[in-house]
Parts: structure tokens; sequence; C-alpha cells
């Protein structure tokens, strides 16, 4: 759709009667300004009365009829046009009517292999399914063959498809592809606002946050709405701008077009405030997440981790299995069996962490990059020697904040506590970009610091890990503050530390 058509789809969307900024302001609407004197209206004012009087009898009628007028409900939109509205704008769609939404396109694709807009919508419309039910080697692919065809169909002027590869290549966690694609998008229709959110999403993963601060700005400029607010507090997160990525996502979810898209920022509401330590208001995001839209699995994992940290043990199991049965992501089994072993669960946990290498093998089929969290994993519970091979690969190839944290951690677990250092404070000093307020980056560095006899800067790691989120996990957080008891109370005696 080019940039004309896309106009002439936003204004039809507008609710009819809408008034514009320029139509609410004083002065501007119908019937200001000069205008004819009062003289020129007065000899047909009994001429206007007796018609208004006619209308509203008329209309009086009219309303009475069965089925007609007000009484009238406003026809919803069908499962398929809002799904492929919700792909358009880049929001989420619910699963039923993404599949209607598929369904559809693949029949038109069927009758027009020659167009180029149905090819980008089916391809775009795979990559939310693989994201939504994690079977990212059934979607992925045909998302990827459904993207190149509309590019083979129409080569030129083809920004929906250049954005559907960027959102692809995003949920692979393939950044510098993404930035490719969001690049070649923007280029293509500079105008357009959809290529930015992908460009947001890239910039973030290879650890360039100022031009992912930029792409916000243009993108803010462009374009207004749920979507954008939801983007800026990712932004904003990032920056460690808690309170305003709360009010944004706050603002997003109270303007979301449908329950889905409304589930979907309240599962990041709740995920910020879990980073907070905030149990309660966490569980409650995440609760009417799932009321809304029973398919968002993300807050129901999310509802696990709360229900953990409230001591609700078994709720929390019983919430973790529902969403790894239905979205069965290697990052939920990681955190069940992490759950299950600070229980003293350890096989239990074992069938967990074999769950998230199989996991993980089945998505590098659709061509996600698993890297990152197998080197997480590695570090703590399997090889660190072999993590941090894992994670240097992935340093080189996408320098993010994320990879930092886990390379660092992943040196020092195989005894390299120097060099873990550097990368730790990557992580979390702001000189570098880390203003994550993040509990596990801080636990890190403060463990790091604690091995090579820096007591000073250990200890204040440590407290402020368990200051920005005492729950932040089931094994490391009970360490933490161990390991503050076992540091003990700073000694005056003592030179201070700088770190």
């Amino acid at each position: 759709m080019d940039s004309a058509t896309e106009t002439a789809a936003d204004a039809a969307a507008e609710p009819a009667g809408a008034t514009t900024a320029a139509d609410a302001r004083p002065g501007t609407g119908p019937g200001t300004g000069p205008g004819p004197s009062k003289a020129r209206y007065r000899p047909h004012r009994r001429l206007l009365i007796g018609s208004l009087a006619g209308c509203l009898v008329l209309g009086g009628v009219l309303l009475c009829l069965p089925g007609e007028g007000a009484d009238r409900p406003e026809r919803a939109p069908a499962p398929g046009a809002q799904a492929q509205n919700a792909v358009r704008t880049q929001v989420a769609a619910a699963l039923p009517d993404l599949a209607v939404l598929v369904g559809e396109h693949e029949a038109r694709v069927r009758a027009h292999p020659k167009d180029a807009r149905s090819w980008a919508v089916l391809g775009t419309a795979y990559v939310e399914q693989g994201r939504r039910t994690a079977d990212t080697a059934a979607h992925y692919p045909k998302a990827e063959r459904a993207l190149r065809t509309s590019l083979s169909v129409r080569p030129a002027r083809n920004p929906e498809a250049l954005v559907g590869l960027a959102a692809l290549a995003n949920a692979r966690r393939d950044f510098p592809t993404a930035r490719s694609w969001g690049e070649a998008a923007r280029k293509a229709a500079p105008e357009r606002w959809t290529a930015y959110p992908q460009l947001i999403d890239a910039y973030t993963g290879l650890g360039e946050h100022e031009k992912a601060k930029v792409a916000l700005d243009r993108l803010l400029e462009l374009r207004s709405g749920p979507a954008v607010l939801a983007r800026a507090a990712a932004v904003y997160r990032d920056r460690g701008w808690r309170e305003d990525a709360a009010a944004a996502l706050s603002d997003a979810a109270a303007g979301a077009a449908s329950p889905a898209e409304r589930a979907a920022y309240l599962e990041r509401a709740g995920q910020l405030a879990w980073e907070r330590g905030d149990r309660e208001a966490a569980l409650r995001h995440f609760q009417e997440a799932v009321r809304l839209d029973p398919d968002q699995r993300a807050a129901q994992a999310g509802q696990g981790r709360a229900l953990a940290a409230l001591g609700r043990t078994s709720e929390a199991l019983g919430a973790y299995r529902v969403a790894l049965a239905k979205q069965p992501l290697p990052q939920y089994a990681l955190e069940l069996g992490e759950l299950y072993e600070s229980l003293g669960m350890a096989q239990a946990a074992r069938v967990q962490y074999d769950l998230l290498r199989e996991r993980v093998r089945r998505e590098a089929i659709g061509g996600v990059h698993g890297e990152l969290l197998l080197g997480r994993f590695e570090a703590d519970h399997g090889d660190p020697v072999a993590a941090v091979r894992r994670l240097r690969a992935e340093w080189r190839r996408q320098p993010g904040i994320e990879v930092a944290d886990a390379l660092g951690w992943a040196l020092h677990r195989s005894g390299r506590h120097e060099e873990g250092l550097r990368y730790a404070v990557i992580a979390t000093d702001r000189a570098h970009d880390g203003t994550v307020r993040s509990a596990p980056y801080m636990y890190h560095r403060g463990m790091i610091e604690r091995q090579l006899r820096r007591e000073g800067a250990a200890r204040r790691h440590l407290e402020e890990a368990l200051r920005i989120n005492p729950y932040f996990s089931p094994l490391h957080a009970r360490t933490a503050r161990s390991a503050l008891v076992a540091l003990g109370e700073p000694s005056v005696a003592k030179v201070p530390e700088f770190s």
C-alpha cells in the first residue's frame, strides 16, 4: 500500500463524526466569524422552525422503527479485518483473528499470485503467529518466503514487505539484518512511520541507544497512539526512566482498540512492576492481561514469576506449566527449572533444562538466534567455558547490553573475573549506556567484585540489586543476601573503594 492509500485507510479508520484539533478550536468551527446579519435570517425563521419540527417528528418515527437508527448496534469489523488492522499498525492481534487473516490471505495469493500487498500482509501475519505460539519452525520460514515473494513481485515501492522482513529479523534476534531491512524501508518511504518501531528494536539489540532515541523522536513526529506509546515505553525503560515508561504503558492500555492489544500492554506494565519488585502490582497486571486475552502466555509466565515471589509456590508452578503448554518458549523453561531448583527438586529442574535445549534447537530451524539464552543457561547450569565461546561470538555480532551482562557473568563463572568485570561495567555503568535498572545486572557485577575482593563496590552493587527487586530470582536473590551477610558491615578503617 503506497502512502496515499495508507492515508486514505487511516482516514477511513477514524470514527464518524470525529473532530480534528482545528475543528475543536474556538472560533474555527462552522457558524463562527463575521457572517451575514440577523436581519437576513428573520423572514425565514418560521419556515426554519417548521422544518426543524418536521425533521424532529420524522426523526422520532425513524428511531422507533425496528432495526433502524440509533437502536441498531454498530457492526464490529470481521475477525480478519481486525487482525489485518492490528498487523498493519504493529499491535497484538487475537490468535483466532490471526488464523482467519492468514486463511483469507492464503486464499487470496493462490487466486492472485501477483498481489504484492497480500503477500506482505500474509508474511507479517505469519511472523505474529510464530511469535505468539512459539512455533517458529513452522511459521518463520513461511513468513520469509511470503515476504520475499512480495518483493519479487514488486521490487520497488514495497515498504510493507521491507518492514515485514525487519519484523521477522527482530523476532529471530538477528538485529544486524533487522537494521538493514528497517533502514531500507525508511529509505523507500521516509514519511511512513512503520519502519521506525522495527529500527528502534534493532538499534537497541545492537547497543546503538542514541540511534534508537533518534528513531523514537522521528516516530513521535509521524505517529501517535497506543502502539507508539508502547514503543516509547520500551525506550524509556532501557534508559532507566521507569516512571515515564509506566505512564506511557498506562496510556497505551487505556487507548487500546481490542482486548488482545490491551492485554499486551498490561503484560508489559506487569513486567515493569516486576522489575521494580512490586509483586502485587505485577500480579494484578498479569491477571488482567490473561482475563482479557487467554492466549496471552507471557502474562501467564509473569503470573508464575510474581506468585513464586509471593510464596504461592503451587500456583506459580501451575501458571508456568500452562504458559509452557501453549507457548513453549525456552525462557519459560529456564525460569521454571530454576524455581524447581530453588525448591530442592533437582530432577524436575533437569527436565526443564532438557526442554530448554530442545526448544532452542527447534527455534533454530525457524532461524531464531538462541545464543544469548543458551549462554546464560550454560553459565549457571552447564559449561561456563562453552557459554563464553557462544557469548563472545554473540558480542561480536550484536553488542547489546544484554549480551555484555551475560558475557561478563560467563567469564566470571569460568574463572576470568577481571575480564568479566569489564563487561559487567558496560552493562551497569551509565557512561557505557548501561542505564537499565536491572537487579540481575547489579547482582552479577556485585558477585564479580566480591570475588576480586573489592568489598565496598561489591556490597554497594549487591544492595542495589536487592533494592531494585528483592525477588529477582528464586535462586540468585538468596545468594545475593547470603553474600551480603558474608561481606558484613563496612569498616571505617578501610580505605574507600571507587568503581
